[in-house]
């Protein structure tokens, strides 16, 4: 007969499926190091007034044919200016951006339904 070991709840916890850790910035929990760094990064710029409307955990909810389909949630949405320099509302464009150090296969499903649904590109931002 096998002896069970303990669960041990630490080691099976501490780390995710992909291997990114939570960090807390500004009393703001992400899901890894890389998106907080770039909340970072986005923060700045739009200090800068490079960018605007800096938004985090943006939920869109993918409906085809009155059935939800799925829920994609972007890291962030902002407004950046477009190649014109006035800076009325309509020289700004929507950006969508997610964090990703890995692309997983449902990832890339719902950036093909953002585009089906919403023509929305996502922007993807990686680690260099």
């Amino acid at each position: 007969m096998k002896s069970k070991l303990p669960y041990n709840t630490k080691f099976f916890s501490s780390r995710s499926k992909y291997g990114s850790k939570k960090t807390i910035v500004d009393n703001i929990k992400f899901d890894s190091k890389w998106e907080a760094e770039r909340y970072g990064q986005l923060k700045a710029m739009e200090r800068a007034m490079f960018i605007r409307d800096l938004e985090l955990q943006v939920p869109y909810d993918i409906v085809v044919n009155d059935v939800k389909i799925c829920r994609y949630v972007a890291d962030f949405r902002y407004k950046k200016e477009s190649n014109h320099t006035i800076t009325n509302d309509e020289y700004y464009v929507e950006v969508v951006e997610d964090a990703k150090g890995f692309e997983t296969p449902e990832f890339k499903l719902k950036k093909k339904l953002m585009k089906a649904v919403f023509n929305i590109d996502i922007y993807l931002s990686k680690k260099k």
